[in-house]
């Protein structure tokens, strides 16, 4: 186990939310200039908003860090998909996407403090894919950065849509 290999996963982790991701643009990236109004809209009928898809990948980064400090695999504690607070106001919007940049800088503190010896461990008692558990930790932190990169599609598709 490498020190090399703690740094690809930082690498890869702020490429997914603030880099130059190879498959485009990263989660930051699509963030800037939303507006309030924009990150509220839901123009799919049971879809999400732009602003629920960033209070999912909060709490899902969150979930991921508490796991590489010894916490249990579970449901993050802010819940799956964290109701996007009402009104929706552009402190509260701004709010969230601060709490997403917090939580990404936490998390790559807690990649980097990681012991190496963990990387190859695995998360959990057994396979939980809804919960991304019986996988190591370095496929745990690889998955949260495909986790991103699928949700920052969905926010490029949403800005397409409700932008023009």
């Amino acid at each position: 186990m490498s020190a090399s290999r703690i740094g690809e996963l930082l690498d890869d982790l702020q490429r997914a939310y603030d880099g130059d991701p190879w498959h485009g643009s990263s989660v930051a990236a699509l963030l800037e200039g939303v507006s309030t109004v924009t990150a509220a809209a839901v123009p799919v009928r049971g879809g999400h908003s732009v602003w629920a898809l960033v209070l999912h990948m909060t709490a899902w980064t969150n979930e991921v860090r508490a796991r590489l400090e010894g916490a249990t695999p579970g449901e993050p504690a802010e819940g799956d998909w964290p109701p996007v607070p009402e009104p929706a106001t552009p402190a509260a919007w701004r709010d969230a996407r601060e709490a997403l940049r917090a939580a990404h800088r936490a998390l790559e503190g807690a990649v980097a403090a990681m012991p190496h010896a963990r990387l190859d461990m695995v998360v959990g008692d057994g396979r939980d894919p809804a919960l991304g558990a019986g996988l190591t930790y370095a496929a745990m932190v690889r998955g949260l950065v495909q986790h991103h990169a699928y949700h920052g599609g969905q926010i490029a598709l949403l800005k397409r849509m409700l932008d023009g």
